[in-house]
């Protein structure tokens, strides 16, 4: 069957069944980018932040503000816009995103209050928070079966990369200039993945087989040659209506079990994450290193991260994604109850931050996985942000959790244990989750694989 070929199938079993294409590893490729600027921003506050303090002469808890105004944006995002991205789509969603966020740091640069740059930060966080709900989804929907996890995955590990090459561009720009450079350059990449997001990233194909906008088969044909598969000669059969496409279906009979279990194993889980990936500089310079050595020891814990999502995403083609998750969430509590302990070396604890960097970003890439597995096509985006949104709750929690611990005079082990505490729950739910129900597996796949023996009549609008 040639490309140009119109064959009677359903266009979502034809890309689930054929070899990913150029178009569609570029299409992952793009998601792994745009991902990446949440960890450029994440990292290149915190560089910012001491050229903020000296310029503008604010305190500690001025500066908390500042750095928590993101996570609050990044939480509305996801929530508010999880759901948008089920209704309108994948594409204008990413591309509104990406104008927020290149708005936001545009003006963060030139704000002159901390009060301006907060609500700029709010606005960031925003376009950050909804484009992570949909790039989720927008991974998942261009890859086949076998690579879905796999495509997920290095999604996912588009953070810690970010986190790497960020950090490493926003010191080198300190170097020459003010913290507003950071900000600057900041949102000249997102400006400049505005055209190439619209250029690799169309609608995809499962979108539109969901949605079924008006002339749906010819948008489904022009992405499905675009893509180098085989056109086809129908619409698939209407799908199945259960619930409706509400952002409310995620607490209907059918899903409240799957949204609850997977937000409270996001939320414990990132607290976690979390406590490695804000404290750690101030846990080295306590063990007597020097703020440099320490900066280096958190790009340590981001490159581990990154290494472990890679590994559970090439498992996850062979492995189930649910005992992968799991087994990286009981490995992270052992390693960051490991880390507790603190070592003698530089080396030595470059060592142990880079493996529980390594487990603990296994687990993160493990449940974005499990998002996009478990929720269906109709609520994979407003699921995925309901999940995210609330889990952030738990990334602004856990730095204030640990500060508390500490003030209580326990020791780093102590903490250690308490934190580890939350990817332990996290396993836990994810446990209860239990392996998706082969019936369920058999009834998404007729209806959204197998649907070509029920075809519509050759309709353009569907």
């Amino acid at each position: 069957m040639t490309p140009d070929t119109a064959a009677d199938i359903d266009p979502r079993k034809l890309l689930d069944e054929a070899p990913m294409s150029r178009a569609q590893v570029l299409a992952v490729a793009t998601t792994v980018a745009l991902n990446a600027l949440d960890g450029f921003d994440v990292l290149a506050i915190s560089f910012a932040a001491p050229g903020i303090v000296a310029e503008w002469g604010i305190n500690r808890a001025e500066l908390g503000l500042v750095l928590a105004m993101e996570l609050i944006g990044m939480a509305l995002g996801s929530i508010l816009l999880g759901g948008v991205t089920d209704r309108i789509g994948r594409r204008p969603v990413n591309l509104g995103c990406l104008l927020l966020m290149a708005l936001g740091m545009l003006m963060a640069a030139r704000a002159g209050s901390v009060a301006e740059l907060g609500a700029w930060r709010v606005l960031t966080g925003v376009g950050i928070g909804g484009m992570l709900a949909s790039i989720n989804a927008t991974a998942a929907e261009y890859a086949n079966h076998k690579s879905r996890n796999l495509c997920v995955s290095l999604m996912a590990i588009g953070y810690p990369l970010g986190a790497i090459v960020g950090g490493t561009i926003a010191a080198q720009l300190l170097r020459l200039f003010d913290w507003r450079a950071v900000f600057y350059f900041g949102a000249l990449v997102t400006a400049l993945m505005i055209p190439l997001t619209a250029w690799l990233l169309r609608e995809t194909v499962p979108y539109l087989c969901q949605r079924r906008p008006a002339g749906a088969l010819d948008k489904i044909n022009r992405e499905l040659r675009r893509l180098g598969h085989a056109t086809v000669a129908r619409l698939p059969a209407p799908p199945a209506r259960s619930g409706g496409d509400s952002p409310l279906a995620l607490f209907g009979p059918g899903l409240i079990r799957v949204t609850l279990l997977l937000t409270l194993a996001y939320f414990m889980h990132i607290a976690t994450f979390y406590f490695i990936l804000k404290w750690v500089p101030q846990i080295v310079v306590g063990m007597g290193f020097d703020p440099a050595n320490a900066a280096g020891v958190l790009v340590w814990a981001n490159i581990g991260g990154a290494l472990g999502g890679a590994l559970l995403g090439l498992l996850g083609r062979h492995l189930p994604i649910h005992r992968l998750t799991i087994a990286a969430l009981c490995l992270s509590v052992i390693m960051v109850t490991l880390f507790g302990h603190g070592a003698d070396s530089l080396a030595g604890i470059s060592l142990l931050v880079a493996v529980t960097g390594f487990c603990t970003n296994a687990g993160v890439v493990g449940l974005y996985a499990l998002f996009a597995q478990r929720f269906p096509t109709a609520q994979r985006a407003s699921g995925t942000g309901f999940a995210i949104g609330v889990g952030r709750g738990g990334a602004a929690l856990s730095p204030i959790v640990v500060g508390v611990l500490f003030t209580l005079d326990l020791d780093l082990q102590a903490v250690a244990i308490v934190m580890a505490l939350g990817a332990a729950i996290a396993a836990v739910a994810v446990l209860l989750l239990g392996p998706e129900p082969v019936q369920t597996e058999q009834r998404r796949a007729q209806e959204e694989n197998t649907s070509h023996t029920r075809l519509t009549p050759d309709s353009q609008s569907g």
